[in-house]
């Protein structure tokens, strides 16, 4: 899937990354520092997470091939490059989110028969995981704002100057 009704699938992939990733990441940092929240919403944004890691490949893949139909640009070659970074803070959401989600899950179990490996019994490590969560959250965020601003830029680069 390439193009979607003559549109470049990558111009409409995006936009579901740009506002899917980050809100992930957002949930991530509440679900992992406010107990309420997660009880609620840590399921939820493991499975969200999930589809955003499938979502990242598809969307680069989408914008490699719109990249070897376009002149070749500078701007555009460091888009791509910036774009391929977005797995990787995509799999960091999704990791810990399945943490934060799995740790919900354990504390909720009953323990009596059942081993645990990832429940909250020490604050120490809630505290590790809570901390984490929110830097690869944060930089799950600017990532998505670094890369989302260099498509920006590639796209209208002097498009205010053309004729």
């Amino acid at each position: 899937m390439q193009t979607v009704n003559g549109l470049p699938a990558h111009v409409l992939l995006v936009h579901a990354v740009v506002v899917l990733l980050p809100l992930s990441a957002a949930i991530l940092a509440l679900t992992a520092s406010w107990p309420a929240a997660r009880r609620r919403l840590a399921g939820p944004n493991a499975i969200l997470a999930a589809l955003v890691v499938a979502l990242v490949p598809i969307t680069t893949s989408a914008g490699e091939w719109l990249e070897h139909r376009v002149a070749p640009n500078p701007l555009i070659r460091r888009h791509a490059e910036l774009g391929d970074t977005a797995i990787y803070v995509a799999v960091g959401v999704a990791a810990l989110a399945v943490v934060v989600w799995w740790r919900q899950r354990e504390s909720t179990a009953g323990t009596a028969t059942k081993r645990t490996f990832l429940a909250p019994a020490s604050n120490a490590v809630t505290v590790v995981v809570t901390v984490a969560a929110v830097v690869v959250s944060a930089v799950a965020v600017y990532d998505v704002v670094r890369i989302g601003d260099s498509g920006a830029k590639a796209s209208w680069n002097n498009w205010a100057a053309r004729p």
